[in-house]
């Protein structure tokens, strides 16, 4: 068993060369991230991913596929998910006149809820997918670009609600999620694709509001992306790279204990640590020694991918230092991610009884949306 695979990295295209074969074999890669570049069909999908398993079955497959403009897989059966806002307004409808009834939309939104969940996970695991980034638990503040109609709602006991109702989805389809981006970046506008967020606000505020989903969802969270945003209140760093929010505030004050991924390296927001633009091995081993266990690099397979061989080379060199050393419990936190049981195929789950439900109880109009599986890159 490894001791310790916490990189997490992608390839150009829909098929694997010998040099993407030759970095997923790499003892410190974990898994492998998924874009629209990498799918043309879902023959090809399923192919592709039996191959990625080929070279080690223990590798995380995953994807940002949380419905709305960020689905990456839209075509050739795949079910378009409405952007998650959407079961923020079915909760607060009540119906009209006779129709009305107190909490009506809410019951209605959590079972629309657990149904999205439930079709993505299916939908992907069908086809070898192991994980996807979602849900997004970021609170809805109508300021933020980069977040929008991809949070459920303003209140966060909304947001707690129907993200508790989404990963039973998921869990009902074998698959873990990921809660991000914490403690919140709904209420900053910048894009931290882009530059570097700041969001002035208390602690207390922040724990108040943003973060509270993570404090009520704690012990069911099976993973945790934090935000790239710089909260100077709490900590001059970015939080993806802050041991005071990683391990005093997520893992000591609320008790998580699942697996926590940094956001993507590539990002302006993830290789700017205390002022200073950094490399990207430099930003893997401050994550990791902030308290991730898991780090992301995207994007950087296209043309000869010397990023990514970088990366690894000096990750491996940071660890022969002595400046960062493998945590067998963060593998073990990784290795909980993978799937839990046998997925049916595609042809079998069309006609399996739980998914015809669930795709009947899918809000109205849900796959006719159209997603837009190139924005943003990677948040």
């Amino acid at each position: 068993m490894h001791t310790h695979a916490p990189l997490i990295i992608d390839i150009a295209g829909t098929t694997l060369s010998p040099t993407d074969r030759q970095r997923l074999a790499h003892p410190l890669v974990g898994g492998i991230i998924l874009f629209a570049r990498n799918w043309h069909s879902r023959a090809q999908l399923s192919a592709l991913c039996a191959d990625i398993k080929a070279v080690r079955a223990d590798l995380l497959i995953c994807v940002d596929h949380e419905g709305g403009r960020v689905q990456r897989f839209k075509t050739d059966g795949f079910t378009h998910l409405p952007p998650m806002a959407v079961l923020g307004r079915l909760w607060a409808d009540d119906g009209q006149g006779a129709a009305w009834q107190l909490g009506s939309g809410a019951q209605r939104a959590m079972d629309a809820a657990v149904a999205v969940g439930y079709v993505l996970g299916a939908e992907l695991r069908a086809c070898g997918v192991d994980f996807s980034f979602t849900p997004v638990l970021d609170l809805d503040y109508g300021s933020s670009g980069v977040i929008g109609d991809r949070a459920f709602a303003r209140d966060p006991r909304v947001v707690t609600s129907l993200a508790r109702s989404l990963a039973l989805g998921l869990l009902q389809a074998g698959m873990g999620h990921c809660g991000k981006h914490f403690p919140g970046h709904g209420y900053v506008r910048a894009d931290s694709h882009t530059e570097v967020p700041v969001d002035e606000r208390s602690l207390q505020a922040l724990l108040a509001e943003d973060a509270a989903p993570y404090a009520w969802l704690s012990h069911s969270l099976t993973s945790v992306m934090p935000a790239h945003v710089i909260y100077p209140q709490v900590c001059a760093r970015p939080a993806g790279f802050s041991a005071r929010w990683l391990q005093e505030i997520l893992r000591g004050q609320l008790g998580f204990q699942g697996a926590i991924f940094s956001d993507d390296l590539s990002m302006e927001g993830a290789r700017r640590i205390d002022g200073v633009l950094v490399d990207y091995p430099h930003a893997a081993v401050a994550a990791l020694q902030a308290g991730c266990d898991l780090v992301l690099l995207c994007n950087q397979s296209l043309g000869e991918g010397r990023a990514v061989d970088e990366l690894m080379a000096g990750l491996a060199q940071a660890q022969a230092q002595g400046q960062w050393q493998p945590d067998p419990a963060s593998e073990q936190r990784r290795r909980t991610l993978l799937p839990r049981g046998p997925a049916l195929d595609w042809d079998a789950l069309q006609a399996h009884g739980p998914y015809q439900r669930a795709r009947a109880s899918l809000p109205a109009g849900a796959d006719a949306n159209a997603a837009d599986p190139t924005s943003p890159r990677r948040a």
